[in-house]
Order: structure tokens, then C-alpha cells, then sequence
């Protein structure tokens, strides 16, 4: 975990709707990052954030597939801790392709907070606990307003443009 080089993000989300999507396992993990997405998206301006609990990290996608065309922005978490198997490989790129595919095809950001870790102590570094050095889910909220502000300040494109 580098944690340098980060960008400072800020964006006024104030009217925007936003939504976080975050999976269930690993409990002490998951409240971490929800609690940092969601005062991530206080300290944008963002009110009445509804939380989407799905089973577990695959089913992000396509829980962020049916929000998004109600949504300006939405939030994905989850956490991936490797295993034994080459499960953890499946699930990891399974869930990036598919957030990436809903985000580009819809156009609606997702902040990508899914943490694909190789052990627990790994998960907790990230997930905003006290004691933790990194607040990804604050991280990613911040970066799906920030994104949807940016995109709302783009002129749409014409064909032949």
C-alpha cells in the first residue's frame, strides 16, 4: 500500500443523487469503508444517501446496474481477501470488468472501493477504522462526486464530433 502520490479531490455534490452499494462479507471491514463513503459524501454535500447491501462483492455490478439510471453517481464496496484458490483472481477481475462496464455504459460514475487485499491486516490498513492508515471508502465517494461533477460540466457528444 503506497498511499502516495494521491490527489487532493474536493467537488460540491451538493443536489446530487448518489447511492452506495456495499457488500456484506467481512463485517468489520465493510462498516469502515461504508462509514467513510458516507462522510465522504456528507463533507461533499451530498444528502439522503440511500445503502444497498448486497451478499458479497459480485453482486456489486449488477445491483450498480439497476441503480444507475436513477443515480448521478453510485459507490461500490467490497472487500477481497486472497485465499488458497485462484478464486480470489476470478472474483477481483470479475468485479472490476463489471463496475467498468456499468460505469462506461451508462456513464454514470462508480467510485471504486473494492479492496482486493492479500490478508486481513491488509484490509483493515484500508478501511478507515481507527488505527487504519487509509479511508478508501471515503476515497471512493469523493472520486465518484468528483467525477460526476466534472462529467455534468462536459458538453454532450454529437455524432461526427
Amino acid at each position: 500500500m503506497s498511499g502516495k502520490g494521491a490527489p487532493t479531490v474536493t467537488a460540491d455534490g451538493s443536489g446530487l443523487r448518489v447511492a452506495v452499494v456495499a457488500a456484506s462479507w467481512h463485517t468489520e471491514v465493510m462498516d469502515g469503508l461504508v462509514a467513510g463513503a458516507l462522510r465522504g459524501l456528507a463533507e461533499c454535500g451530498v444528502q439522503d444517501v440511500p445503502l444497498v447491501r448486497v451478499p458479497g462483492t459480485v453482486e456489486l455490478s449488477v445491483a450498480c446496474a439497476r441503480l444507475a439510471p436513477s443515480f448521478d453517481a453510485l459507490v461500490a464496496l467490497g472487500v477481497v481477501i486472497r485465499g488458497g484458490t485462484p478464486h480470489f483472481d476470478y472474483v477481483c477481475s470479475g468485479v472490476t470488468h463489471g463496475l467498468t462496464d456499468v460505469s462506461t455504459r451508462t456513464g454514470v460514475p462508480i467510485g471504486f472501493g473494492v479492496l482486493t487485499c492479500d490478508d486481513d491486516q491488509q484490509a483493515l490498513d484500508r478501511a478507515g477504522l481507527p488505527g487504519s492508515s487509509e479511508d478508501k471508502g471515503h476515497e471512493a465517494a469523493v472520486a465518484a462526486v468528483a467525477t460526476a461533477v466534472t462529467l455534468a460540466g462536459l458538453a454532450p457528444r454529437t455524432l461526427g464530433s
